[in-house]
């Protein structure tokens, strides 16, 4: 390890972020050096500009990807080096809003049917029935299932915040069946190593796998990813009645803004909506003029 990727692995120990930040921030740092050739320590905010522009035009990632890609390069010179580069000097990219891609309850029901083996459908289960994010599920372990209160302990999640989610009874059944098969002794679903099953976390890979095959064998065209299940997790929620807060609360939100994205998915709510034009009363289209091209002779 050289002494720069220790100043930055210790900034950011000193700071208690999650291993998935370290690992991705001091990943994005080693990119940014290999495409200059050069240790970073010796580049600068014009090298950062040159560098969005490279990952935006020929690697062709989002705003988000590119943002978070920025987030580490100014921690590195910002936290580590302790340059001072304004926001306005090294920006982030304007990201677009777009509303999320969701599955119908009809899919879903035909994804977690077409998964490939228990695994995988307990697996998806998981996900769709909790809205877990694909990190958490990895890490979850065989005593965070808690029968007797019928609850799943989700430990350390996205900002370091425990929370607890109802454990669905279809879902019991499923992981009960799963682990007589598997027989998983610390996480609930261990990974691999040289092939073989051993005692530590999946990786998020797959998890993409099992959502990808399952979904090409239910014929199901939608891009489905694992943030997918938990957008229509959220979705489905409040179309069942479900209100805000305790969706906020279910996905872990810190704050209330992005959970409220959802209420724009969900057709109940937009049904309940309405519009203005319904509780108003127009004159009858018997007396609206047609066009004089339209009139029939």
């Amino acid at each position: 390890m050289t002494q720069l990727r220790k100043m930055m692995l210790e900034e950011l120990q000193r700071r208690n972020y999650s291993q998935t930040t370290v690992k991705g921030y001091l990943k994005i740092v080693e990119s940014f050096a290999k495409h200059f050739h050069c240790s970073p320590d010796q580049l600068g905010a014009e090298q950062i500009r040159v560098y969005q522009v490279y990952l935006i035009t020929e690697r062709k990632l989002n705003a988000r990807t590119v943002g978070h890609h920025t987030a580490a390069l100014r921690f590195f010179f910002c936290k580590t080096l302790k340059r001072h580069y304004p926001v306005e000097e090294v920006p982030y990219p304007k990201a677009p809003r777009r509303l999320p891609i969701i599955l119908t309850q009809e899919e879903a029901v035909r994804l977690i049917d077409s998964a490939s083996n228990l695994f995988h459908r307990a697996m998806l289960m998981t996900v769709y029935s909790t809205g877990m994010r694909r990190a958490e599920m990895c890490q979850l372990k065989v005593e965070d299932i808690d029968s007797d209160r019928m609850l799943i302990h989700i430990r350390q999640g996205k900002g370091r915040r425990d929370r607890d989610v109802p454990l669905s009874p279809k879902l019991l059944e499923t992981l009960r069946e799963y682990w007589r098969w598997m027989k998983p002794k610390t996480y609930l679903f261990p990974g691999t190593i040289n092939g073989s099953r051993a005692d530590k976390p999946i990786t998020p890979k797959m998890l993409w796998e099992a959502c990808r095959e399952a979904a090409q064998r239910a014929g199901i065209t939608k891009a489905v990813r694992p943030h997918l299940l938990r957008h229509s997790f959220a979705t489905h929620l409040l179309e069942g009645g479900a209100d805000l807060p305790t969706v906020q609360a279910l996905l872990g939100h810190a704050d209330l803004k992005p959970t409220s994205i959802y209420l724009h998915m969900s057709e109940r709510h937009l049904r309940a909506a309405g519009t203005p034009l319904d509780n108003i009363e127009l004159s009858s289209l018997d007396q609206v003029k047609r066009s004089r091209k339209l009139h029939k002779r």
